[in-house]
């Protein structure tokens, strides 16, 4: 943990995929205390709630643009598209670099945008692996998930 940084450990889940589905964010280091995220969809992706639980979080986080942020997330798709893709992508007209388009391209738009404003540092962590605040994260996720199951 960085002294003086928001931290921010988000995760995504998905009962079939497609199928309903849950995020969760969970935000420390801010002076009111801990922030919890959470919702879901009747029918989406576990990659899409896994980009949700981090554009969540960063439109919350909006107002804190001189703070640093930390985002850590279980998801190799969410931090590897963030961090290593997305600038090819945008060169390339939202494709992959198979000419095929970008996938959930609605989501990593707003996702990008959140990220060029605020700037955070993206952790990767290993998921399902008894990180304390990855299986909150997955915990609440999966409570989600189960209320757009049910309905």
């Amino acid at each position: 943990m960085s002294e003086n940084a928001v931290i921010v450990y988000t995760d995504g889940a998905c009962s079939g995929n497609p199928g309903a589905g849950g995020w969760a964010a969970i935000i420390t280091g801010l002076a009111a205390g801990e922030v919890v995220l959470s919702d879901g969809e009747k029918q989406t992706t576990n990659n899409r709630m896994e980009l949700m639980a981090a554009i969540a979080s960063l439109r919350h986080l909006s107002h804190q643009a001189s703070q640093k942020i930390i985002i850590y997330t279980d998801s190799q798709y969410v931090k590897n598209g963030i961090t290593a893709w997305i600038e090819n992508w945008k060169k390339n007209g939202w494709k992959t670099a198979k000419k095929d388009p970008v996938k959930n391209v609605d989501l990593w738009q707003q996702l990008d945008e959140l990220n060029v404003m605020l700037r955070p540092q993206w952790q990767w962590v290993k998921g399902h692996n008894g990180h304390e605040y990855n299986e909150r994260c997955d915990q609440l996720a999966v409570q989600a998930c189960q209320k757009f199951k049910e309905e």
